[in-house]
């Protein structure tokens, strides 16, 4: 099968490159053409434009910055579509917005599925990072041989646009895990608590979650990089928001989320890293909220494995 992928990011620079680094026939486009460049010299084809790629693909991926970036490829792609034809929505996105243009996409014969991915740029890298695919069965058990070469747990979500609706979640449960590490990292500093003693206390406790074992080590070297921003989380949770808006739920908590993010972008700038949010506490009590020992980034160590399907519990 031969793959387009379009954005090469953070996120797909990485995933294209496990695609590349499992011998998948790639083709590669980005409004960046040094990361074309990269992409190339590593093995993959330069493609010309969204429209040749379709038109000489038999999948395209896209994993685009927003909703309205992935609406002007899929518009130009959309002559392209036919019978046989697969579109993949790997972007953070709208679920309702995944559907609109999936449905643009089956309406032409193809098949679309939206199937973003979660656990970090590190594990992207590695093939290691999980993967959520809406769409029907049929066309996940065409895609998922190379789903697999992308990422490690790879999970059919029910319809076109469930996959959107659960990454948002994820992201949101991040984002609130994210502004609670850094209130207990400044409390536990002006508590008068060593920064490294805490961190294990809280890795070996019921406090701990998957931002603390990996955001946190930033956060204490200083270097809050984690290859994401203060807008791209603003972004999803906003996205939350819409989902629950339209769900009727009445939320209490992202919303105060949303207001400390903007407030945050608004000192800092929309670009900066997300991590940095912890800068508002920094600088209302006048701590530095760094110790040795940490890394400036994560990586991966797990060794790559084979990817499969994850079967839901009491399934």
């Amino acid at each position: 099968m031969k793959v387009g992928f379009i954005g090469l990011g953070n996120v797909g620079g990485k995933l294209s490159g496990s695609l590349l680094r499992n011998g998948v026939d790639l083709v590669v486009h980005d409004l960046n053409a040094d990361l074309v460049d990269a992409a190339v010299a590593k093995g993959a084809q330069r493609g010309e434009s969204p429209a040749q790629m379709m038109r000489n693909c038999d999948a395209v991926i896209t994993c685009l910055p927003s909703p309205a970036a992935s609406d002007a490829v899929m518009q130009e792609m959309l002559p392209e579509v036919g019978p046989g034809k697969i579109w993949m929505e790997m972007s953070t996105t709208d679920e309702a917005e995944a559907k609109r243009l999936g449905a643009l996409v089956i309406e032409k014969g193809g098949a679309a599925v939206d199937c973003p991915v979660s656990g970090g740029c590190h594990r992207a890298d590695t093939g290691n990072i999980s993967i959520f695919a809406g769409c029907d069965r049929e066309t996940f058990e065409r895609i998922l041989p190379f789903l697999t070469k992308m990422g490690r747990r790879i999970l059919h979500t029910g319809d076109l646009g469930s996959a959107s609706v659960l990454k948002v979640i994820t992201n949101y449960l991040a984002t609130a895990n994210l502004i609670t590490c850094c209130e207990a990292l400044v409390t536990a500093k002006a508590a008068g608590m060593d920064l490294n003693t805490t961190y294990e206390a809280l890795k070996i406790s019921s406090g701990t979650s998957f931002v603390h074992e990996t955001e946190s080590q930033v956060i204490l070297n200083g270097s809050r990089d984690i290859s994401f921003t203060m807008d791209l989380v603003k972004k999803d949770i906003g996205l939350f928001q819409e989902v629950a808006d339209r769900a009727g739920v009445p939320l209490e908590m992202n919303p105060l989320m949303m207001k400390i993010f903007d407030d945050g972008i608004e000192r800092y700038g929309p670009r900066e890293l997300s991590p940095n949010i912890i800068r508002r506490l920094e600088d209302s009590t006048g701590l530095d909220i760094r110790a040795p020992g940490f890394p400036p980034e994560m990586v991966d160590d797990e060794p790559e494995e084979p990817g499969y399907e994850v079967i839901p519990q009491g399934r």
